[in-house]
């Protein structure tokens, strides 16, 4: 097969097709196929309007640039924190170690306070802080795009913590937690 030169219209800019035109994708089967690529575990968080504390486990964290330096993660629109995150000016990326699978599963929960008797800090443009994760991204909301059905958050990292002593890894991988 020959390569051929793609132009920069034809790579940034969508096909233009009818919804008939495009092959139907089974939702349950990109899901399948999606979960058998490993990621990381974070858990992000924010504030809402009225000051409260928001946060949620997220594995569509990557990273996007170095200079400058720039991370994205994703959200349903659907979500209960998605008008918290819309708002935000700033949020933290927490990326998990591997002993700490049980707070991953807190803040995937419908649990209402998922902050109640966490130990948590105040970071750059007052987002509450995990005090113990491998990694801290504190972020500035760069841009916000549209994904489909989900939101996609670009950040400009403004912070880089390392509270914890480094360790293993909490990744996951077709439906489970694994360490790494």
């Amino acid at each position: 097969m020959a390569n051929r030169a793609i132009s920069k219209v034809e790579a940034i800019a969508p096909q233009e097709r009818t919804a008939g035109e495009w092959p139907a994708i089974d939702p349950r089967a990109l899901r399948d196929a999606a979960g058998s690529f490993a990621t990381g575990v974070t858990i992000v968080t924010t504030r809402d309007d009225e000051g409260a504390p928001v946060g949620l486990t997220a594995n569509s964290f990557s990273s996007v640039s170095l200079d400058p330096p720039l991370v994205l993660w994703s959200l349903a629109k659907k979500s209960r924190a998605a008008a918290a995150f819309l708002s935000a000016s700033h949020f933290a990326i927490h990326v998990l170690g591997d002993n700490q699978q049980e707070l991953a599963m807190r803040f995937a929960s419908a649990t209402p306070d998922r902050f109640s008797g966490l130990e948590h800090a105040e970071g750059m443009g007052r987002v509450p802080v995990l005090t113990e994760c491998r990694v801290r991204l504190e972020c500035s909301t760069w841009d916000i795009v549209d994904g489909g059905d989900h939101h996609i958050f670009i950040g400009r990292v403004v912070a880089i913590r390392t509270p914890a002593e480094a360790r293993g890894s909490l990744v996951f991988l077709k439906g489970q937690f694994h360490s790494l």
